[in-house]
């Protein structure tokens, strides 16, 4: 298998990155139009209003860290394979529904399941790399 098909799944995440920036500008302008926001609100995420856009943008550099480093490392060490990268675009998948969620209605439960799902499949991700390093797979 081509090692480098490992960075599609990355670019994606990196896109969605990009995407949450997005949205949280035309939300920030949008509120400042508008009067519901002053400047001096977007100083902290605490006085900032519809904080859940940058919330979900500090989630895209929490456990998303963990998928950046683990596709390098499945590369470097020539892990990439049918199984890996079928995990890596479903964590990525999981990140893009998350991060609707999150967004929009924001909804817990939705919220939550997306974010267990690619909370597991990285953990096995994790798992195999493991295996691969002890040779095992």
């Amino acid at each position: 298998m081509n090692q480098t098909a490992i960075f599609w799944p990355m670019l994606a995440q990196v896109l969605l990155v990009y995407i949450v920036y997005v949205v949280m500008g035309r939300r920030r302008h949008g509120a400042f139009r508008s009067g519901e926001a002053k400047a001096g609100q977007f100083k902290t995420r605490s006085t900032e209003p519809g904080s859940s856009v940058t919330d979900n943008l500090s989630n895209q550099f929490e456990l998303p860290v963990l998928f950046y480093v683990l596709c390098l490392t499945l590369h470097v060490t020539n892990g990439v394979n049918y199984l890996t990268l079928t995990l890596m675009w479903i964590f990525v998948v999981s990140r893009y529904l998350h991060a609707s969620v999150h967004l929009t209605s924001n909804r817990l439960i939705l919220r939550s399941r997306a974010f267990y799902l690619g909370a597991v499949v990285l953990a096995l991700g994790w798992i195999w790399l493991a295996l691969h390093l002890l040779g095992l797979v």
